[in-house]
């Protein structure tokens, strides 16, 4: 138990795992060396042999990066994290560092284009097979498990129509078949949702979104059980290199501070947009959690405390109607990012969704009629007036 376990994920965002130098700095420091000295050569060996704590080389151990290891672990409750240099990497060295040839993945097939495109085109080249199933449909996750299957991997909320998986009842069929339930927190982090209360095994973030919050950085991060983290993930890490830059971990570590006060603004400022954009001409559905024609509205309600900062809806017109609604925007960066105080607009169908196949768009439920926003900090009634012209003009 740490010192920081009986206080609440935002606490723990401002407090838990500093450390402070003889300096006793108030912030964090950076500490940007490639390499750490040591007082004489038994204690070098001692070091790389494992057998004595403390910095070797910032590949694998840096203080910074330990300290937003430290902090995001305490905030979802896991034992140890693994900070890695973008969010992709994080699935990489989950998969690389716990999986081996023969063994099958079976994931949501609402996952972010580029997670599909590492299962099916790089996983698959080192002999592991993955099968894509609807999120939400339970007797489909089970069916498709096999017994070389070893994990169950999804996004909740999903990216980009908000679907929202049960991950209690996915963690126990997971667990009922010796699988890992690895799930993807970005859209809620842990100010949210914490996947460890209902029975998830790792959770991953792609610190580039919420984490930073400002669109600075990009790094990655994997949590779970502390001989798993460190013997598997991170020996991938400290092998293959996918590491946290000290500098990006900094950048994270202030982001945290303020995580659990930009969350509930972003939610906020999506929830009255998605309900406004509901009655409006021209846009045929809205996606967000918090719409009580969500089809998992109520578990959304029941599962997380706070229904997140994206919205996606169809426009009628498809593509080109998508793509002059977005071209008018004024108050919406158009960027492929999410998370940022700035809001952002995207197409998924010919950007974040684009190198999946038609076939394979069509069952995520991506037409080119979807637009998806990340409601950033600017005033909600600027943002909502900037949409009602965009809807307005032809």
């Amino acid at each position: 138990m740490s010192d920081f376990d009986e206080f609440s994920p935002t606490t723990r965002a401002v407090r838990a795992g500093q450390i402070r130098s003889p300096e006793a700095e108030h912030s964090e420091l950076i500490y940007a060396t490639s390499s750490f000295v040591f007082d004489s050569a038994a204690e070098a060996a001692a070091r790389f042999a494992g057998e004595s704590p403390g910095n070797i080389y910032s590949r694998f151990t840096n203080p910074t990066v330990r300290m937003f290891e430290q902090r995001l672990a305490a905030m979802e409750g896991g034992e140890r994290c693994v900070g890695t240099s973008s969010g992709m990497s994080a699935i990489l060295s989950t998969c690389m560092g716990l999986l081996e040839a023969g063994d099958h993945i079976v994931s949501s097939r609402a996952i972010f284009g580029t997670t599909v495109n590492l299962f099916n085109k790089i996983l698959s080249k080192f002999g592991l097979a993955t099968s894509f199933v609807p999120l939400t449909d339970y007797d489909a996750w089970e069916a498709a498990i096999r017994p070389e299957t070893k994990m169950l991997f999804l996004e909740t909320p999903s990216n980009p129509l908000t679907e929202i998986a049960d991950i209690e009842r996915l963690a126990d069929i997971a667990h009922r078949h010796d699988c890992l339930l690895v799930v993807d927190n970005c859209f809620c982090t842990p100010i949210l949702q914490q996947p460890f209360k209902y029975g998830a095994d790792i959770v991953i973030h792609s610190a580039t979104k919420y984490l930073d919050g400002q669109g600075r950085c990009v790094g990655g991060a994997v949590i779970g059980p502390q001989e798993m983290m460190e013997e598997h993930v991170f020996g991938f890490l400290r092998t293959a290199g996918p590491t946290m830059s000290p500098f990006n971990a900094w950048v994270f570590l202030k982001g945290l501070e303020t995580l659990g006060v930009r969350m509930r603004a972003h939610s906020d400022s999506a929830n009255q947009l998605a309900h406004w954009l509901a009655e409006q001409s021209g846009v045929e559905k809205v996606y967000y959690p918090g719409l009580k024609s969500h089809a998992q509205h109520d578990l959304a309600s029941r599962q997380q405390s706070g229904f997140g900062g994206i919205v996606s809806f169809e426009v009628s017109g498809g593509r080109e109607r998508a793509w002059q609604l977005i071209d008018r925007l004024r108050l919406f960066s158009i960027t492929a990012n999410l998370g940022d105080t700035k809001s952002t607009v995207t197409h998924p169908a010919t950007t974040t969704h684009s190198r999946l196949s038609d076939a394979e768009r069509a069952a995520a439920g991506i037409g080119d009629g979807l637009v998806r926003l990340s409601a950033g900090l600017e005033d909600v009634g600027d943002l909502q007036a900037d949409l009602a012209a965009a809807l307005a003009a032809r």
